[in-house]
C-alpha cells in the first residue's frame, strides 16, 4: 500500500513539472498530453513486424554488414513518401544481458544531434525570437554576459548564429576541439567541475581565432555546443526541454534525449557500446584521473549535447526527418523555404545548417560517429529517407561510413516494391512490448 502511495505522489509530481515547463514555452503552445502519447511508438514495434518478402533483401545485405564489419548491432528504419514501412533491429543489443536489436533500442547518435540543433535553431528564427545575422558575442551579442566579454580577438564580436551553424565562425582544430579537451581547460582554469560548458566557452573566447568570421569553413563541435547556450539564453529553458517541448513532442516524438557518460547510467531500453578491440583507455571526463574506455567516461555528453549527445531509436529519428525532408506528402515542422535554407550551398554555405553535405541532385545526408557508435542519415531525391545506427565503432571511421553507405543504398535500389504499410501508425496500445514493460502514465491516478 505505502509502495503504491509513492508510485502515485511520483507520478503526480512529474505531471506538476511537465505541465510547468510546457508554460514556459516560447511559443506558448498548449500540449495536451494523452496515455497514448507518451509513448514511442518505436517501443511498441517488433522485428517481425518489417518481416516482409518484399524486403528480404534488405534483411540479407544488413547481416552481411554486420559480419563483415565485426559490428555487434544495428538499427535500420527506412520511410516510402514519408510512411515507415520498415523498421528493424540486428544483432546484439547487449552482451551481458544477451538483448537482441529491436526498433525501440536508443543508440547514441554523435554528431546526427547538430541536425536537430539546427532544426530548434530555424524554429526560433521563424519565430523571430532570433535572427540568423545577430552577432553572438560582445555587449550587443546574444551571449553578453559579463563572463564571456573578455576576449582578445576583436574579431569574437563578428561570430554570427549563421557562423555558428555553417562552421565558418573562425575556430580551427589546429589547438584542438575545446569540447573534447574538457579536462585540460578545467585544470587551466583551476575549476572542479570539468563539464560546465560556460568555463570552457570562456576559456575558449581567450584564442584568438584561426580565420576571420564567414572566411574559411572549419568543422566545430564548439560551435554547435555554443548554438545550444543560445538556445538557453534566449529561451529561459535548458536546451534538451526546450527541443524536446516545442520541438519533437508537437511531430510525435517521445523518446528522444541527451545520453549520459557511464554504462550504470544509461537508459533502460540504450543499447551497450563496443569499441574495437584493443583500443585504447583515455583519461576520464569527470577529473577523476581514472582511466576508462572511452566509450564510457572518455566523452562528456553534458558538454557534447548540442553537438552530439542526443540518443535516439533509429524509427523516431526517420520520423524527425520526415518533418524536415522538404515532401509533400505531409506538412513539415520548418517552412519549406527554411528547409531549403538549410541545404543550399548558396544559402548556408559549405558547411550548411545541420547537414553534413547536400548533392545538386536533392539528396542530403548527415553522419556521425563517436566511440562506440556510428550514425547515418540520409534524404534521397526520390522520396525515400532512411536512417542506420551501430553501436559499434571503427578505427577508419570515414571507411565504415563509405561501407556502411554502399550497403544502405543497394538495399534500398534493390527494392523495387515496399510493403503497403506504415508503420508509424501503430494503433495497439499494451503494456508489453518487445524491450518488457511500457511505462504508462495515467493522469487518473
Amino acid at each position: 500500500m505505502q509502495s503504491k502511495f509513492y508510485l502515485i505522489s511520483a507520478l503526480v509530481i512529474l505531471f506538476f513539472f511537465l505541465e510547468t515547463a510546457i508554460s514556459f514555452s516560447v511559443k506558448k503552445e498548449e500540449i495536451i498530453f494523452k496515455p497514448d502519447n507518451q509513448i514511442s511508438f518505436a517501443m511498441k514495434l517488433n522485428n517481425s513486424d518489417s518481416d516482409n518478402p518484399q524486403t528480404q533483401a534488405i534483411d540479407v545485405l544488413i547481416k552481411s554488414f554486420l559480419e563483415k564489419n565485426d559490428i555487434m548491432g544495428a538499427s535500420v528504419a527506412i520511410t516510402d513518401h514519408e510512411k515507415l514501412v520498415y523498421a528493424k533491429g540486428f544483432g546484439i543489443a547487449n552482451d551481458e544481458t544477451g538483448e537482441k536489436v529491436q526498433p525501440g533500442h536508443l543508440f547514441r547518435i554523435a554528431s546526427v544531434s547538430k541536425l536537430i540543433t539546427a532544426v530548434a535553431i530555424m524554429h526560433l528564427y521563424e519565430q523571430g525570437i532570433i535572427s540568423l545575422s545577430d552577432t553572438v558575442f560582445g555587449v550587443n551579442g546574444i551571449l553578453n554576459d559579463p563572463k564571456f566579454l573578455e576576449f582578445k580577438d576583436p574579431r569574437i564580436r563578428q561570430i554570427t548564429v549563421a557562423n555558428l551553424l555553417n562552421h565558418t565562425a573562425g575556430w580551427s582544430k589546429r589547438i584542438g576541439d575545446p569540447i573534447f579537451n574538457s579536462v585540460f581547460i578545467a585544470k587551466m582554469m583551476k575549476a572542479e567541475n570539468p563539464s560546465d560548458l560556460d568555463m570552457v566557452i570562456e576559456c575558449t573566447l581567450k584564442e584568438k581565432l584561426s580565420a576571420s568570421p564567414g572566411r574559411r569553413y572549419s568543422y566545430s563541435n564548439f560551435g554547435y555546443a555554443v548554438l545550444g547556450r543560445i538556445v538557453e539564453k534566449v529561451t529561459g529553458m535548458k536546451y534538451e526541454d526546450y527541443v524536446a517541448i516545442n520541438v519533437l513532442r508537437p511531430i510525435g516524438i517521445y523518446d528522444m534525449h541527451i545520453g549520459h557518460n557511464m554504462y550504470y547510467e544509461k537508459f533502460p531500453n540504450e543499447v551497450k557500446y563496443f569499441e574495437p578491440a584493443g583500443s585504447a583507455f583515455c583519461e576520464s571526463v569527470d577529473g577523476s584521473d581514472l582511466m576508462v574506455p572511452k566509450s564510457y567516461g572518455g566523452n562528456d555528453f553534458n558538454l557534447l549535447g548540442a553537438a552530439g549527445g542526443w540518443v535516439a531509436s533509429a524509427p523516431e529519428l526517420a520520423k524527425l526527418l520526415t518533418y524536415i525532408d522538404g515532401f509533400e506528402n505531409q506538412p513539415d515542422f520548418l517552412k519549406k523555404e527554411t528547409v531549403i535554407m538549410m541545404t543550399n550551398h548558396e544559402i548556408a554555405g559549405a558547411g550548411l545548417f545541420g547537414w553534413r553535405g547536400a548533392d545538386k541532385h536533392g539528396t542530403w545526408w548527415r553522419t556521425g560517429t563517436l566511440s562506440g557508435t556510428t550514425a547515418l542519415v540520409m534524404r534521397q531525391e526520390n522520396g525515400i529517407n532512411w536512417v542506420i545506427l551501430l553501436n559499434t565503432s571503427a578505427y577508419k571511421r570515414n571507411r565504415l561510413h563509405s561501407r556502411l553507405s554502399r550497403t544502405m543504398f543497394t538495399s534500398v535500389y534493390t527494392t523495387k516494391n515496399w510493403p503497403d504499410i506504415n508503420l508509424f501508425e501503430t494503433k495497439n496500445v499494451t503494456l508489453k512490448s518487445p524491450l518488457g514493460k511500457i511505462p504508462v502514465f495515467n493522469p487518473e491516478l
